[in-house]
């Protein structure tokens, strides 16, 4: 481990509980990028809590992570079962709902529903792919959704740990996201 990596884990760590969008944007824009092969396998995910809408809404609905099998088999969505993890089409989810009414997205309604609905939303199929982007002048690996306007951009804090940030056209400002690489 390197020391940057070993600053940037203690960082993340110490903002587990939030951080100002400004600092994480500026903090996203200085870690090192990651090649797309480098993010092969399967991650478990959590939220970087900026005050987005978004905030603590994939956690409740019982999101694990993402599997990443190669660059063209990529699972941008799985929700933990009692039997493991399983992919959801996210085309299928009412990403205008998450972005333009998060109360009602946050409600216990809504998780209720989504709990209900989820066996039928599964898929075995990918639903995004892995390349290299451009994002502020940087290639680094992002994930593209297949149905939706999201991109998730993917930079390293560690060797098992990236920072995402996921871009969905119509949200202000990222949304931020940590995963860590399953052993």
């Amino acid at each position: 481990m390197t020391l940057h990596s070993l600053s940037a884990d203690r960082r993340l760590a110490e903002h587990r509980d939030g951080v100002e969008p400004g600092e994480a944007l500026g903090w996203f824009r200085a870690l090192p990028p990651v090649g797309p092969d480098q993010m092969i396998g399967r991650w478990r995910g959590s939220g970087l809590p900026t005050g987005s809408p978004l905030d603590g809404l994939l956690e409740s609905y019982g999101w694990y992570g993402k599997e990443f099998v190669d660059a063209e088999t990529v699972h941008p969505l799985l929700f933990g079962t009692r039997s493991g993890p399983r992919p959801v089409d996210p085309a299928l989810i009412p990403v205008s709902v998450l972005r333009d009414r998060p109360g009602l997205a946050h409600s216990r309604a809504a998780r209720l529903a989504f709990r209900t609905v989820r066996p039928l939303l599964t898929t075995t199929k990918p639903k995004a792919r892995l390349r290299a982007v451009e994002h502020h002048g940087i290639l680094t690996a992002a994930m593209v959704y297949d149905a939706l306007p999201i991109i998730d951009v993917f930079k390293q804090v560690s060797l098992d740990v990236r920072l995402g940030l996921m871009d969905l056209r119509g949200l202000p400002d990222p949304f931020f996201f940590v995963l860590r690489r399953e052993s």
